[in-house]
């Protein structure tokens, strides 16, 4: 199973337990610049408002945005822009340029249509108490809850993209693609193996949860395939064992991927996988 689907050895993963950190979602660097609005911060906005790929989303993009991705070139995290990999209700994502690699730029709309559906995947999680109910600071914290996400997963061992940098509205990670375009969807590839990408995929689940986490929206159109291995992806809803909905969002997460193998041939079910995940239980009192 680990050879054909590069499953990362647990003895090489720093598995994390379920502790938590918080996250501070006050003013950032980027809001500064923003406000300080000198000549070569106009020059940057200019040149990315007239970029063909950003033209169409100048609505969207207000001035601590442009001021984000500013401060991220600024610090060396991006280079040069390229065109967009997908766009949403709540962000949109572009190919860029980074130190002597491909990076992702995501960029999270402050006016999210999904907001209060963000609002529920934040509230209940120990690391957001007492975050208010501004739009900015749900968006903000949401950034940073992907990235801290995206670092426990790797720490546990998933095979998720790296997170590089985040500034404000905007998270910098590891170009998940090649040349020809963006990886492909599990859903979107011929599968020679079910049974064994089925292992990889309730063994990162399994791994997951033991480190606290549950992804929240898990399917075979939040996984891709890359270079032989499957790479989880979006895990800015994941939330922690503690939220109050953990259990419902598990127990989904588990249907969902068992349909999706069963749809292959395999005869398994949501209750095999929620078994399987499980059986790694985290203490769910631990602090």
């Amino acid at each position: 199973m680990a050879d054909e689907f590069g499953l990362v050895d647990l003895e090489e993963a720093d598995t994390p337990g379920d502790e938590w950190e918080e996250i501070d979602v006050a003013d950032t660097e980027a809001d500064r610049i923003a406000r300080k609005r000198d000549r070569e911060f106009e020059d940057f906005q200019k040149r990315i408002k007239d970029a063909d790929q950003f033209k169409v989303e100048q609505s969207v993009f207000d001035d601590a945005t442009f001021a984000a991705l500013y401060k991220l070139v600024q610090d060396g995290y991006v280079e040069a822009f390229g065109g967009p990999i997908s766009t949403g209700k709540e962000a949109n994502v572009y190919h860029a340029l980074g130190d002597e690699r491909d990076v992702a730029v995501k960029v999270y709309r402050i006016n999210a249509s999904n907001f209060r559906q963000m609002r529920d995947y934040l509230e209940g999680d120990p690391r957001f108490e007492g975050l208010g109910g501004k739009k900015k600071d749900v968006v903000l914290a949401w950034v940073k809850k992907e990235l801290a996400n995206l670092e426990r997963a790797r720490k546990a061992g998933i095979r998720v993209p790296e997170p590089i940098a985040a500034e404000r509205n905007v998270l910098v990670m590891e170009y998940i693609g090649n040349e020809d375009g963006r990886a492909k969807r599990l859903g979107e590839v011929h599968i020679e193996n079910p049974q064994t990408a089925y292992e990889v995929m309730r063994e990162y689940m399994r791994r997951l949860y033991s480190a606290g986490l549950i992804h929240g929206d898990l399917s075979e159109y939040n996984v891709v395939f890359h270079e032989g291995q499957l790479v989880v992806i979006d895990l800015g809803q994941a939330v922690t064992v503690h939220h109050p909905n953990s259990r419902e969002f598990l127990e989904r997460d588990c249907k969902n991927v068992a349909n999706f193998f069963a749809r292959q041939g395999l005869e398994v079910t949501g209750d095999d996988v929620l078994e399987f995940v499980t059986d790694a239980d985290p203490d769910p009192s631990r602090e």
